[in-house]
């Protein structure tokens, strides 16, 4: 007499916010999240094509999931339910859901699947809260941009000058080595040096100016591009982040 074949599957919950949504065959869609515990994931929505369900996976709203899949290494599917609808807040501030739709691109171009990253997901979640209270977004933008260069192992080292070892004026980062530079040993190598704007490295460093925002994206993306997208180009989610923030500075 045959033995009976028991279908096993696999099967976790996780909270997580959304990084992306793409059409996938004729009604379902391809969702990638930046869960909590499982890192980024991705998994197939079944009928998400549908009018509400496209407004539940927007970039950068939080949600609840259960992934469910024959077999580990499968694709397999998601069902989620909305927890913060973050995007609706932020439709009439064009350059704040700006930020909101980089973070997430940056998110999804930048971490090896499947691999947890705890304490990155609790920056990226909070840059997400700053983001919709408006409460010193820019610079904690340009900080969860250093972390996640931190994360993947090419931080840079900003406590003090290489030259001198000195702590104070620090006005510039070297391209090679990621770490400071001071005013005075940076002034025969300044055209060469990546400017480095006082609130990235003073904890007291106050608000950040539109062009000190614009300077530390121009620090990041120097990094990211040339250690973390490995000569693939930017995301283009924020590449039309800088340059709204250089037409419409907070």
């Amino acid at each position: 007499m045959p033995r009976p074949c028991y279908m096993l599957a696999m099967e976790w919950s996780d909270s997580g916010v959304v990084l992306s949504a793409r059409r996938h065959g004729e009604s379902s869609s391809l969702v990638i999240l930046f869960t909590e515990l499982h890192g980024r994931h991705a998994g197939l929505v079944r009928g998400g094509q549908g009018r509400r369900a496209r407004g539940l996976y927007q970039a950068g709203n939080v949600v609840t999931a259960v992934w469910r899949a024959r077999l580990e290494e499968h694709l397999g599917t998601y069902r989620c339910e909305l927890v913060r609808a973050r995007v609706a807040g932020l439709l009439d501030d064009a350059l704040r859901l700006s930020a909101l739709s980089s973070a997430c691109a940056v998110i999804e171009a930048a971490l090896p699947e499947r691999q947890p990253y705890p304490a990155l997901y609790t920056g990226f979640f909070g840059l997400g809260e700053d983001i919709e209270s408006a409460a010193g977004w820019g610079a904690s933008y340009a900080r969860f941009e250093l972390a996640l260069l931190a994360e993947l192992g090419f931080g840079l080292d900003l406590s003090a000058c290489a030259v001198t070892g000195e702590a104070e004026d620090l006005q510039y980062v070297s391209p090679r080595s990621g770490r400071a530079v001071s005013a005075a040993a940076g002034q025969r190598w300044r055209e060469k040096l990546l400017p480095l704007p006082e609130f990235l490295w003073r904890a007291d460093g106050g608000t950040p100016t539109a062009d000190d925002l614009r300077a530390a994206l121009h620090l990041t993306g120097w990094f990211l591009t040339a250690h973390v997208f490995s000569g693939a180009s930017v995301p283009p989610a924020r590449e039309r982040f800088v340059e709204r923030l250089t037409s419409s500075p907070p």
